[in-house]
C-alpha cells in the first residue's frame, strides 16, 4: 500500500503543498491515463517565465504505451535509480533552453523558469492522487542522444510519474527505510530574512 507523509507545517499552508513529496515506490499496476498526463503538462504550460520565453520541454516516456522510448530514457538513469525507476509508469525529461529565442542572448532565468514549470506540473499531480520524483542522477548526453534533442536545448531533470506504491516493494533497504521516514525541512529562520542576511522575520 502506498504510504502518505504529509508536511508537519509551521504555518498554514495548501494542503496540496502538504501532501506532496517524492516517493520511489510506485505502483506498476496503475497506468496513468493519457487524459491525466495532459492535465499535468497543461498545468506547466502555464507556469510564468521571464519574457514569456517559456525555456522548457519535456519528452515523455510510458512504460506500457511508448515502451522502447522508456526503456531507452531508463536506461540513461544512474547509480540506484533504475532499481526503483523501472516500475513507475512514465517518464519524463525536463530539458532547458538557456538563450532566448529572440536573440539568443543567454537567459539567467531559464532554469528558474524550468523549475517553476516542473513545480507547476508537480501540485497538479498531487491534486490528482499523483506522485512525481524528480532525479538529477542520469546521463545528460545519453539522454539527450536517445530522446534526440537538439541544441540549444539541454536535458536538466529526469522525472518519474505515477500512482504511488507500497515502500516494501523497494529493493533496497534504504530506499524503504527513507520512505517511511517523516519529512524534515530548515526552519523558516534559516532561510527567509528581513531586510538583511540573519536578521530574524518574526511575526507581528
Amino acid at each position: 500500500m502506498s504510504h502518505s507523509k504529509a508536511a508537519a507545517a509551521d504555518h498554514d499552508i495548501l494542503d496540496v503543498i502538504r501532501q506532496r513529496w517524492s516517493p520511489r515506490a510506485f505502483d506498476p499496476t496503475r497506468d496513468v491515463s493519457r487524459e491525466d498526463m495532459l492535465r499535468l503538462f497543461e498545468a506547466a504550460r502555464w507556469a510564468p517565465s521571464s519574457g514569456n520565453e517559456q525555456p522548457w520541454r519535456f519528452v515523455l516516456a510510458e512504460r506500457t504505451r511508448t515502451p522502447d522510448a522508456f526503456a531507452a530514457m531508463l536506461s540513461t538513469l544512474t547509480g540506484r535509480n533504475p532499481a526503483w525507476a523501472a516500475a513507475a509508469p512514465a517518464l519524463a525529461l525536463v530539458t532547458i533552453r538557456t538563450t532566448r529565442e529572440k536573440n539568443d542572448a543567454p537567459n539567467r532565468s531559464a532554469l528558474y523558469d524550468a523549475g517553476q514549470a516542473s513545480a507547476f506540473l508537480i501540485l497538479q499531480a498531487t491534486a490528482m492522487g499523483l506522485s512525481v520524483r524528480q532525479m538529477g542522477g542520469f546521463d545528460a548526453a545519453k539522454a539527450a542522444e536517445v530522446c534526440h534533442i537538439p541544441p540549444p536545448f539541454e536535458p536538466s531533470v529526469m522525472m518519474a510519474i505515477g500512482y504511488a506504491g507500497d515502500p516494501e516493494s523497494l529493493a533496497i533497504a534504504e530506499h524503504r527505510a527513507a520512505e517511511l521516514a517523516p519529512r524534515a525541512r530548515r526552519p523558516m529562520t534559516d532561510v527567509v530574512f528581513c531586510g538583511v542576511w540573519d536578521r530574524q522575520l518574526m511575526p507581528e
